[in-house]
């Protein structure tokens, strides 16, 4: 993969100019791009930026997200041809850093479930995940160093760990979600795709105008949560977690067994409502005025969602609030939780996105989380894990992940 920080070094040391630097992205996606299908439009004719720090970093974006000049088209034929007047906010922070965009990498129908026809760099006949495909693929196949996605289930850790890719899914409205399309308005979280931690890390500060320091906590606690109440992962799956809690413990860090309270089962068996509930509402334009031309899946959900009354969306959002309350609680003893990313492997086909079992909660939450790829790899495909540490910690996951990462690469 095309590691951000490793270019910008070499950009720094006089051994790449950011010229050369953005022509190894060029090359990189004429050679893989016809058999991955990462991007739904790219700007063959792009040219590095010529001012700040990310001079030279080209940057694919996901679909769903504004950008003047380019189509927007939401992975769908209602928004064929459109062309947004003017950047997202996220996408202006990464122009004013000095990025250029590539290219808009390839979404679900409205970052919903309908597969791409994108493929998993790591495996032609498994899925890259869903719904920031072309983001996962795109850095997972070496082509950019970095990808901007959002999540409203496990739309960037799920895809992430599938495609061998590191992603943080920051605290919910850290990034700026104006000019994205909606599905979930309490839900939405854009998010970033990068080789590696420390790659995050700095596109993260550079975006958001935090520091992002990869400094961990003086004997880290971090908690394993094996969330019983999704469902048993898959092998390989136990497998990474199992493995990452070893390597932290090695690290340094105290290791936590942890129970959830109750409130974490109830919370993630009413993310579906409040999800479908908000989409209904958000897409309610497109179901009105082209029904016919929404995506199979999507379609269906919707259907299902217009007899949501607005009573249980309440309920929902009590559930909600009460398991956010507890999840301060259980930070107040632990600096992180370790997870699964994903169920398991990508898994074979391209009929399905994968299973976001393990992501809801902590998108419901708001929590930080970054996936750690390649703890496990079964069939040549990696499996991740991910660390999430409490509600605008988005420095302390960075840093701990980065942790798992280093410790990782040196076993």
């Amino acid at each position: 993969m095309l590691s951000l920080v490793d270019l910008l070094a070499r950009i720094g040391s006089g051994a790449l100019t950011p010229e050369s630097a953005f022509r190894l992205t060029l090359e990189a996606i004429a050679m893989r791009e016809g058999e991955i299908g990462a991007f739904a439009h790219l700007d063959r004719d792009a040219r590095p930026s010529g001012r700040g720090p990310l001079n030279g970093i080209a940057v694919g974006v996901k679909d769903i997200i504004d950008t003047a000049g380019m189509p927007t088209e939401m992975g769908s034929p209602i928004y064929a041809g459109w062309r947004p007047k003017a950047d997202a906010p996220v996408v202006s922070a990464l122009k004013r850093a000095g990025a250029t965009v590539i290219g808009k990498t390839t979404t679900t129908a409205f970052a919903s479930v309908d597969p791409t026809r994108t493929r998993n760099p790591h495996g032609l006949s498994h899925t890259p995940g869903g719904s920031s495909a072309g983001s996962a693929a795109a850095v997972g196949a070496g082509m950019v160093p970095l990808a901007v996605g959002t999540q409203t289930g496990g739309s960037v850790i799920r895809p992430a760990a599938y495609c061998g890719a590191a992603a943080i899914k920051p605290s919910f409205r850290l990034l700026p979600t104006v000019g994205v399309k909606c599905f979930a308005w309490t839900l939405d979280t854009v998010g970033l795709f990068a080789a590696g931690t420390a790659d995050l890390a700095l596109a993260l500060e550079l975006v958001s105008g935090r520091p992002m320091p990869l400094d961990p906590p003086a004997r880290p606690r971090i908690g394993v949560v094996t969330q019983d109440f999704a469902g048993e992962p898959e092998p390989a799956a136990a497998a990474a977690l199992e493995r990452a809690a070893l390597l932290l413990s090695r690290s340094g860090a105290e290791i936590w067994d942890v129970k959830p309270p109750s409130s974490f089962a109830a919370a993630w068996a009413a993310h579906g409502t409040i999800q479908d509930f908000e989409a209904k509402h958000a897409l309610a334009w497109e179901y009105d005025h082209h029904r016919a031309e929404i995506a199979p899946l999507l379609g269906e959900a919707l259907d299902k969602a217009q007899a949501i009354p607005a009573a249980a969306y309440d309920d929902a959002r009590r559930l909600a609030n009460r398991a956010r309350r507890d999840a301060r609680e259980l930070f107040a003893e632990l600096d992180a939780v370790v997870t699964y990313a994903a169920p398991g492997p990508a898994p074979e086909g391209y009929g399905s996105t994968g299973d976001s079992r393990y992501n809801r909660l902590w998108t419901l939450l708001g929590t930080p989380c970054v996936n750690v790829p390649g703890l496990v790899r079964e069939g040549g495909l990696p499996v991740g894990v991910q660390v999430i540490a409490p509600f605008a910690r988005d420095g302390v996951a960075l840093a701990l992940a980065h942790l798992l990462e280093r410790a990782q690469a040196a076993s």
